[in-house]
């Protein structure tokens, strides 16, 4: 099973090149981010107050990570996250370049020094030429481009997780595609802050008929029987993470109801940032030890840091 057609991704080598940084973008402690093709200091003012993105949610974003390996840095399936993203831009008009998109990551973490490190791309809509940006009309709005690397935890983790399912429906694909456009994580934002306002980790969004989607950051899967089961659902994000676990796993894929996944001996949940998440409960429901998610884990850490030689093509280095 692939995210992305095989033939859509060409393959790429990093160039290696360094780009020349401008003497204010050099300060100690301060990480650098690409934006619009040169490195700055993040702390730099980037965008207006005025830029259409910030009013309206026009914009695709990708969370890709990078590992150390013994070979130094590698970024974890690069090209298939950035050709989702360019699925996301064409659909708001936003002329996305793949190749300079993938450059410009290996060159943020070349100028971090980052290895374990979150990547962050995003690629926005900003003003009109007279400065005007209130208005559902985006033809003629500025572009931007902008990658962040971030040497933090972020999300799950791989942590053992309390989910609660969500009172918030999950948005529709018919309604918005389910890619990483921005303005559509509102929806997760809300599942996930009303989560934790009962004391949960996590959110699971289960539609009308009793289905269930996915979590707000992250694919769901199940352990029945020793039978691992990737949920399925129209709704639901095509996972890079998802895709690369059922090539490990050998897992199935299916529409998967809520009652089922009570029933289930294991339950966890992956993403980029999630990596592969058990989880413990699903309301009142308990989870034992996971013992086939811990070795899926395991297994998963091995490959994201080169050390299964079966799959280090899903590796770029840095």
């Amino acid at each position: 099973m692939s995210v992305i057609a095989p033939e859509a991704i060409a393959s790429r080598q990093p160039a290696g090149k360094p780009i020349e940084l401008r003497d204010e973008a050099r300060r100690p402690g301060m990480p650098l981010l690409w934006f619009d093709g040169e490195l700055t200091a993040a702390d730099t003012p980037h965008a207006p107050l005025t830029t259409h993105a910030m009013h309206y949610g026009t914009g695709v974003f990708e969370g890709i990570r990078s590992y150390a390996t013994r070979d130094g840095a590698a970024v974890f399936r690069l090209p298939e996250h950035l050709e989702r993203m360019r699925k996301g831009a064409d659909l708001l008009g936003i002329d996305f370049d793949v190749d300079a998109a993938f450059e410009a990551t290996l060159q943020t973490l070349r100028a971090n020094g980052h290895r374990d490190a979150y990547v962050r791309p995003l690629t926005w809509l900003g003003n009109g030429a007279d400065g005007v940006t209130v208005g559902l009309d985006v033809p003629g709005l500025s572009q931007h481009f902008m990658v962040m690397t971030l040497p933090t935890v972020v999300h799950l983790n791989g942590k053992r997780s309390r989910l609660t399912v969500s009172p918030w429906k999950r948005n529709p694909a018919s309604s918005l595609p389910p890619l990483k456009l921005c303005g559509a994580y509102i929806n997760s934002i809300l599942a996930k802050r009303e989560s934790r306002l009962r004391g949960f980790d996590e959110a699971l969004f289960v539609d009308e008929d009793g289905y269930v989607v996915e979590c707000t950051g992250a694919n769901v899967f199940m352990v029945r029987g020793g039978d691992v089961t990737a949920v399925s659902h129209r709704d639901a994000l095509p996972g890079i993470t998802r895709d690369s676990v059922i090539a490990l796993s050998g897992a199935q894929s299916r529409p998967v109801t809520h009652h089922e996944l009570l029933d289930a001996d294991e339950v966890f949940v992956c993403g980029t940032a999630a990596e592969i998440a058990p989880i413990s409960a699903l309301d009142r429901r308990e989870f034992g030890d996971n013992p086939i998610t811990r070795e899926l884990q395991a297994l998963y850490g091995r490959v994201v840091r080169g050390e299964e030689s079966s799959y280090t093509h899903w590796l770029t280095a840095v």
